[in-house]
């Protein structure tokens, strides 16, 4: 049996035997040890740390060599050299890595825990309801394992579906969201490679696409301070007004028979949360989907615009790319199902378009002007109007950007906090980066 607490094992592994005394006194010795130290929020984060990483581990997860990590750091490079005359935003990239699948994981689970925790937090309290009132009294001290049980619940179901995510993941901005560390531009080698084979093209093009549109993420995060507050903060906001289907909690708990371990194993949280259909909660959708939409399709266009002689298949790539951000990973399905967020940029192409056509008309020092504030961005109604928004009488330039605060002014609003070890992980930039695979 994996020494995973309360039955979230791996795919295939046999749950305890009832009759079988030894594998019962070590699965109850797990699930105390789990009611004896629940951490803290809503959410057991060790135990999905633990799930995710054992399910990993499962499935193989090797580590780096060191051809995986230059050809990273060669990527990247030379990525952040081609993106300069397309992007008025210079470089955000402070370090370069590569991560295998679990550096993914224990680097990002942070983010995680502020996207996640108000989900958890509704539905744990939804599970004390289903204590009747007359009997709350009677638990007192008990019932507190009722929260410890929907932690336990929640964190081993999200481990699994973390650990999913991790094997899709191409790098850390691949979802649209800032999950790893301020200025760390991070690549996934593994997960590149196979999604290279699917797409019937030479790894090497590929992962200098991947390297190009995580270069874009990272200058876009990086020196638009207020975007990842901005960012993060629609996802959270959004996230506060799912509501919680009690029956289907109801059900789910019904399932539990606790004689039967393998009855908490197989136990699904999917469908217990759904939007809450009012018109505060579809306005703080819509500017989520704006949100993601607009850093997407900014992404997309500069790095089309940056690759459009350079890279010989930059056409099936980008087509490839806006598909696969627009309809999401199977993993990525599977996360939005538990939690009820949908992580996708419904309208990529309009913004794509948007982009472009504020390129044509305002140049690019222009184009990236509109990030000088929040306040300048385009609205969902610009989308259906690229032209018009692009010819608008707005005087903005550069000088919007320059009057900001700076990023490494710690007042600044939205700005991620770095430590010591990123730093310490910034590579040494030479005058000329080795070339890729890239036209004469």
């Amino acid at each position: 049996m994996p020494d995973i607490p309360f039955g979230f094992a791996l795919p295939g592994a046999q749950p305890p035997d009832p009759n079988d005394p030894q594998q019962m006194r070590q699965f109850m010795a797990q699930l105390q040890q789990l009611l004896a130290s629940p951490g803290t929020g809503p959410v057991n984060w060790d135990l999905a740390k633990q799930v995710a990483l054992s399910q990993l581990s499962a499935n193989g997860d090797s580590s780096l060599t060191p051809f995986e990590r230059s050809s990273v750091d060669e990527a990247l490079r030379l990525a952040d050299l081609w993106l300069d005359p397309a992007s008025a935003l210079p470089s955000g990239i402070r370090s370069a890595v590569a991560w295998n699948r679990t550096e993914w994981v224990n680097r990002t689970l942070d983010v995680w825990k502020k996207l996640c925790d108000p989900v958890a937090g509704r539905m744990v309290s939804a599970m004390g309801d289903l204590v009747p009132e007359e009997a709350r009294a009677q638990l007192g001290p008990m019932q507190s394992m009722v929260a410890t049980l929907g932690g336990a619940l929640f964190g081993g179901q999200l481990g699994q579906a973390l650990g999913s995510l991790a094997a899709e993941v191409l790098s850390a901005g691949d979802i649209g969201l800032p999950l790893g560390p301020a200025g760390m531009a991070a690549m996934v080698p593994a997960n590149i490679a196979q999604y290279g084979k699917g797409l019937e093209l030479p790894e090497d093009e590929v992962r200098l696409y991947v390297a190009l549109r995580e270069a874009a993420h990272q200058r876009l995060f990086e020196h638009v301070p207020w975007l990842r507050g901005h960012v993060l903060g629609a996802v959270e906001a959004y996230a506060a007004g799912i509501t919680v289907n009690r029956e289907a909690i109801e059900e789910a708990m019904g399932r539990i028979d606790p004689s039967n371990p393998e009855s908490m194993q197989v136990m699904a949280l999917e469908g217990i949360f759904s939007p809450e259909d009012t018109p505060q909660q579809k306005a703080t959708l819509n500017r989520l989907e704006t949100a993601l939409a607009l850093v997407e399709g900014w992404v997309c266009h500069v790095v089309d615009s940056a690759v459009e002689e350079r890279l010989p298949n930059v056409v099936r790539l980008g087509e490839a790319f806006r598909r696969r951000r627009a309809a999401g990973g199977p993993a990525e399905q599977t996360f939005a199902a538990l939690v009820g967020l949908e992580l996708r940029p419904r309208r990529l192409r309009e913004a794509t378009a948007l982009w472009a056509a504020l390129t044509e008309h305002r140049g690019v020092a222009g184009r990236d002007a509109i990030w000088g504030h929040p306040d300048l961005l385009p609205t969902d109604d610009d989308f259906a109007h690229p032209e018009a928004f692009a010819r608008s009488e707005l005087d903005f330039d550069l000088t919007e950007l320059d009057n900001l605060p700076s990023v490494d002014d710690p007042s600044a609003p939205g700005k991620p906090e770095s430590t010591a070890s990123d730093e310490s992980e910034q590579p040494d930039k030479p005058d000329e980066p080795e070339a890729g695979p890239a036209k004469a």
